[in-house]
């Protein structure tokens, strides 16, 4: 799992706050001021934040959980300090050479106000 973590400024908003992840792989949860306003796994990628955002300063973090594979290939690699995932068999069918999904973050991130 990645966490994304920044802070925003809000002034008086007119109508919901909604914030729109852009495009995510493959679902994130989004917490804003230590509360958490919902969890998103498809189009489109957006989460009403308007109860939780204050007017000022804001924290928001993303959490955003990575696949499977990608995990059992890191584990496989050859400097690896220790392995995580030690399911019998996948070593072979995910070697350290395998190509990693597409995982994160990848945006854009805005901040829509809906009337």
């Amino acid at each position: 799992m990645a966490a994304y973590c920044n802070t925003l400024s809000v002034g008086k908003l007119g109508g919901r706050a909604v914030l729109d992840l852009g495009d995510v792989k493959n679902i994130a949860e989004v917490i804003v001021n230590g509360k958490s306003c919902g969890t998103v796994w498809k189009e489109p990628w957006t989460v009403d934040v308007t109860d939780a955002l204050r007017e000022g300063e804001n924290s928001l973090e993303i959490k955003v959980a990575d696949l499977w594979v990608n995990r059992l290939v890191g584990d496989n690699q050859p400097d690896a300090p220790e392995r995580i995932c030690t399911t019998p068999g996948v070593q072979s069918i995910y070697p350290a050479d395998y190509p990693l999904k597409e995982a994160g973050l990848l945006g854009p991130v805005r901040l829509l106000e809906r009337k």
